[in-house]
């Protein structure tokens, strides 16, 4: 019997629509529900005290000194944000061939963790462990003398920062460099020295895409060099088993929490990552999507509180479990709005 026929059959006795009839019918059929708890909002900081920067390519974002990063840490967990990520826009007289600034104690990243977690200390806490902020080249790893990235020379300089990060109180560290077998060796450093409890987020299936143009901007890499190619170690966006096959290498390894980047075209790789694993799985609508989405919001082209819960619920539905996205504090804030009952 076709389906067609079958759905003939059916009706009138199954009518869709009577699910739909109202906001409180529809919000107790509702399947996929976006709360404020499952939103991480990205922050960039930079050196200095009461200094604000606007980000060019990200409408609405700005690189925050350290009292500022406070402040909004502050404003972030009264709405019930749950978790904030930390990017370092690093000076360029810091930036070096082999990253000494990376595992800097009393660096950008080490100090802000210290502050923040000294004032709001149930805020969680999530870094990034990479080099592109303190390469001068501009790529996530050390370049050999053939201008390839040296993937074991770069895993002794992101384990040596991870540490760095776990000794500040940083609560989950997320390695995005995409090095083979850098989850293996930060967890079996973080065992050895006492931080056990220190979680990995594993930029699992991070791909080479054009999404990021605006974050590399945000963070100063982008100047460093007119063409970054990171083809070598970030994903084949053509790829989706690849995806498979590096989530369970990092499962494997040690890790406790699974991202996908970038996120909205990338629907299809956080399902299947969900699917399969059935672990903590995360997404990042990264800064090409939000500028984009701002972009048409400021022509209004789309409703901003519609288009904005629209775009993180569709993660929701996909599978993932939080999702880092520069409108984390808007969406929060939308969804405590009164009225927007359907939210919550």
């Amino acid at each position: 019997m076709s389906n067609t026929t079958y759905n003939r059959g059916l009706f009138p006795k199954t009518r869709m629509r009577r699910n739909r009839k109202s906001p409180s019918l529809r919000g107790l059929v509702q399947e996929s529900n976006l709360s404020t708890s499952s939103l991480i909002q990205p922050l960039f900081v930079m050196e200095g005290n009461k200094k604000s920067e606007p980000v060019d390519t990200m409408p609405g974002i700005n690189r925050l000194s350290p009292d500022l990063i406070l402040e909004e840490a502050k404003i972030l967990s009264s709405l019930g944000i749950s978790a904030l990520a930390i990017f370092p826009a690093i000076e360029k007289s810091k930036k070096s061939l082999f990253c000494e600034e990376a595992h800097n104690p009393k660096g950008l990243i080490q100090q802000t963790i210290k502050l923040v977690k000294k004032y709001v200390p149930d805020l969680m806490l999530i870094t990034d462990v990479a080099l592109d902020p303190y390469t001068v080249h501009g790529h996530d790893g050390v370049l050999d003398q053939n201008g390839f990235i040296d993937n074991d020379e770069t895993n002794k300089i992101l384990t040596k920062q991870a540490l760095s990060h776990a000794e500040a109180g940083a609560d989950i560290v997320g390695p995005s460099d995409m090095m083979d077998g850098r989850i293996l060796n930060l967890r079996e450093a973080f065992e050895k020295n006492q931080f056990e409890n220190t979680g990995i987020m594993a930029y699992s299936a991070k791909f080479a895409s054009n999404y990021y143009g605006p974050f590399r901007s945000a963070i100063g890499t982008s100047q460093s060099s007119a063409d970054i190619d990171k083809s070598s170690y970030q994903m084949d966006f053509h790829n989706s088993d690849e995806a498979l096959h590096e989530c369970a290498l990092d499962l494997k390894e040690g890790a406790d929490i699974l991202l996908i980047k970038p996120g909205m075209p990338y629907l299809d790789i956080i399902s299947k990552v969900k699917e399969t694993f059935r672990v903590p799985t995360f997404a990042y609508q990264v800064s090409g999507e939000y500028s984009m989405h701002c972009l048409a919001i400021e022509r209004k082209i789309f409703d901003k509180d519609a288009i904005i819960m629209e775009s993180l619920t569709a993660f929701k539905r996909a599978g993932a479990d939080a999702i880092l996205t520069y409108f984390a504090k808007e969406a929060a804030q939308i969804i405590q709005k009164p009225g927007n009952s359907q939210y919550r």
